[in-house]
């Protein structure tokens, strides 16, 4: 069965994850960052389930990270890079 991910969503949910891990970010205090069950946060990170906007916007906010921090390079546009 075919995926519903695309590799640039793949790509996203490995940084966020990668980021998290690197800052040593437990699961359990990401969750109390975004004020969520620690379950949504495995969810996300298997694939299990997807992120909106918003949510990746607040999980980004919540590592202290930008988003060119995570989106691939073929996103950045003219000043972005």
């Amino acid at each position: 069965m075919k995926s519903i991910y695309t590799d640039d969503y793949i790509f996203i949910i490995s940084a966020l994850r990668n980021v998290r891990l690197k800052k040593n970010i437990t699961q359990e205090e990401m969750a109390f960052r975004l004020n969520v069950n620690q379950s949504f946060i495995s969810k996300v990170e298997n694939r299990e389930r997807r992120l909106d906007v918003i949510e990746f916007l607040s999980w980004i906010d919540a590592l202290g990270v930008s988003i060119s921090d995570i989106l691939p390079q073929k996103y950045y546009r003219g000043d972005d890079k």
